[in-house]
């Protein structure tokens, strides 16, 4: 356990992306990068608490616009009984998954989002929360949404309600991974082709695009979960 302790320490600060154990190559880049995120929001957190004014900086006038903006859209989206609830979740996700998206710009980082195993765990995370969010609304009744209008329904719309839940994960997953993974891989042919004048336009591009898919990653996340609370009704 020693000897394997030392090249796992040193190949996480010397930034390699996979070490061999038994073997096998084990690639851990990904869960790296990810706590350099957190680090990252973490920190900014913390300096945030300390220089809390009632007249702001530009940092705090900057996030509490980034806030303000997202506990809006929310509650004008879920309702003001459901929407306050969950502000500090969907307001979380999506600055977790722009920031780690942005990271992929940086010379030295790596987007963690572009790795399946990142964008993965997250779908499913989502997935299942927002079922466990339906059963405590709804208790039994929460089998409803799964058997459509009319009785005479059940045996073509269980198996379909089924599928259409169990996509969501994929969808959710492979599409953030996708798109960043995509913009990676351009930008370095880009810069390979052209290091200055043809990675500056590109940069601007997927700036926004990553942005973009932090929000749709968001949004359908609120999505769900708001149909999870409305149930069979809706």
């Amino acid at each position: 356990m020693a000897g394997l302790a030392h090249p796992v320490l040193l190949s996480t600060f010397v930034g390699m992306d996979s070490i061999t154990i038994g073997g096998q190559e084990v690639v851990f880049s990904h869960v790296f990068y990810s706590w350099v995120c957190m680090a990252i929001l973490f920190t900014t957190a913390w300096i945030l608490k300390k220089r809390l004014t009632l007249v702001p900086g530009k940092l705090q006038n900057f996030w509490e616009a980034v806030i303000d903006t997202l506990d809006k859209f929310i509650v004008n989206t879920m309702g003001e009984k459901n929407g306050p609830k969950y502000v500090p979740f969907l307001s979380c996700v999506f600055i977790y998954i722009i920031t780690s998206n942005l990271m992929g710009l940086i010379p030295g980082l790596d987007a963690p989002t572009a790795n399946l195993n990142t964008t993965v765990s997250m779908a499913l995370f989502v997935f299942v929360l927002y079922h466990v969010i339906g059963i405590i609304v709804w208790h039994h009744k929460y089998i409803k949404q799964f058997l459509g209008i009319s009785k005479w329904l059940i045996p073509l719309m269980f198996p379909l309600e089924v599928v259409s839940h169990l996509s969501r994960p994929v969808s959710l997953s492979l599409r953030l991974f996708g798109n960043i993974k995509g913009e990676e891989i351009v930008l370095i042919l880009f810069f390979i082709m052209a290091p200055i004048l043809g990675t500056i336009p590109v940069y601007a591009l997927f700036l926004l695009a990553k942005c973009m898919q932090a929000l749709v990653f968001f949004m359908l996340t609120m999505f769900y979960i708001k149909g999870a609370i409305e149930g069979p009704e809706h």
